[in-house]
């Protein structure tokens, strides 16, 4: 294992792995700031279920929108180039949130900004996996897409620091953070040799095929799934079970680490045995897991341990997918890598609202589980038909590189 690792390392450029992984990183610890102070706010503005849940997908949504166009841009200015120019911004919008946001219509407005970090998506990833060889771009993109580990340090350290100074306050304090990723960046990373100059075109021809609408699907589940129910966790936890704003962070934080890390796992395992495979396995267990999450809520030892285990398959689900991607898009990875993102990442905006509406009309949360797992049965159908044409066409049997 430890060699493998090590072959690993030698067959790319790992400084930009790091840089991109750090990257990745805080952004995503910004882009679900507002998930992670929900309960914050909610209390400072007295919120309903309805307005919880949205505002908790604002930036969700926002960010959604956002990575296309900067997968494009970056496909012209390089993905390094890109990165900065979109940190920069990321810490013009905190200082704007720390200044001005006051009202609740402000923090709807803050959320938009914020989605300016959920940008950073495909870029990173193809950052990251760009001096790696084909065998091997599972594992990168794995390690790279494990900077969504930022949802840990969100929920971890927002809520005491919300507690302690006022939630406006967070907005400044994560500005200064994210001078430590753009240091990293300007010194270490190097800008990948797999790329390029082709039309608009050719940039964008991924959004009207086929595998590029199945792989955003499935991404709606897995991702979206992710990134959903890791900003609404701290309102669940804290509604549901009447724990502590603090508390309801540190039990998030469990749940999200396990997805950050098997992100990792998931990339590793499908490099080995496919990512169709992996995903298949994936998709029953999420299935599965959302359905007694919603039917455990009485027990919050039961449903912290339940959503362990359901994040833990999203993040592998994660990892495979992007296993997959540069192998159907080799030459624009970041690009579809941006537009399977962002279909992912707006299906991960509609549950915070399915639970919300679900919780105000019908007196809880659990029709919101069942409807999500219902998503997850169905992608796992369409994945069972359209992997037999991708196995004779670009991928080997189960979803394995071809040699």
């Amino acid at each position: 294992m430890a060699g493998d690792f090590k072959t690993f390392l030698k067959s790319g450029h790992w400084p930009t792995l790091l840089a991109a992984f750090l990257y990745f990183d805080f952004c995503f610890a910004i882009w679900v700031l507002n998930g992670a102070m929900a309960p914050f706010i909610s209390e400072t503005f007295n919120l309903t279920a309805a307005q919880k849940g949205f505002m908790i997908s604002v930036p969700i949504l926002a960010g959604a929108f956002m990575r296309f166009p900067l997968g494009v841009l970056a496909q012209y200015v390089g993905r390094k180039n890109a990165a900065m120019v979109e940190m920069t911004l990321i810490i013009f919008a905190l200082i704007y949130g720390y200044v001005f946001v006051n009202t609740y219509s402000e923090v709807l407005a803050m959320g938009v900004l914020l989605g300016i970090a959920g940008a950073s998506f495909g870029v990173a990833l193809s950052l990251g996996s760009g001096w790696f060889p084909p065998k091997h771009k599972g594992l990168a993109m794995g390690l790279a897409g494990a900077g969504n580990s930022g949802t840990v340090l969100a929920v971890l350290f927002a809520p005491p620091l919300a507690a302690a100074y006022g939630w406006s306050t967070v907005y400044g304090l994560a500005a200064c953070t994210m001078l430590l990723p753009m240091l990293v960046m300007w010194i270490i990373a190097k800008e990948p040799p797999d790329r390029e100059h082709q039309s608009f075109r050719q940039h964008t021809a991924c959004l009207f095929e086929k595998d590029g609408w199945s792989f955003s699907l499935i991404y709606v589940v897995t991702f979206g799934g992710f990134i959903g129910l890791a900003s609404f966790l701290p309102t669940y936890f804290y509604d549901q079970f009447k724990v502590t704003k603090i508390e309801a962070g540190q039990l998030t934080m469990l749940a999200t680490l396990m997805g950050s890390a098997l992100r990792v796992v998931g990339g590793y395992i499908s490099d080995r045995v496919g990512g169709i495979n992996t995903l298949s396995g994936v998709l029953v267990l999420v299935s599965a897991t959302l359905v007694l999450c919603g039917m455990a809520g009485q027990s919050l030892v039961v449903t912290t341990l339940l959503f362990m285990l359901c994040f833990a398959a999203l993040g592998a689900g994660n990892g495979a997918l992007f296993q997959l991607v540069p192998l159907r898009w080799p030459v624009t990875t970041a690009v579809a890598g941006s537009m399977i993102g962002e279909i992912g990442a707006l299906g991960g905006g509609f549950i915070p609202n399915l639970m919300g509406q679900s919780k105000q009309h019908l007196g809880t949360y659990l029709w919101g589980f069942v409807a999500f797992a219902a998503v997850a049965v169905g992608m796992l159908l369409m994945l069972r038909v359209v992997q037999i044409r991708w196995t004779r066409t670009w991928a080997e049997r189960g979803g394995l590189a071809r040699t």
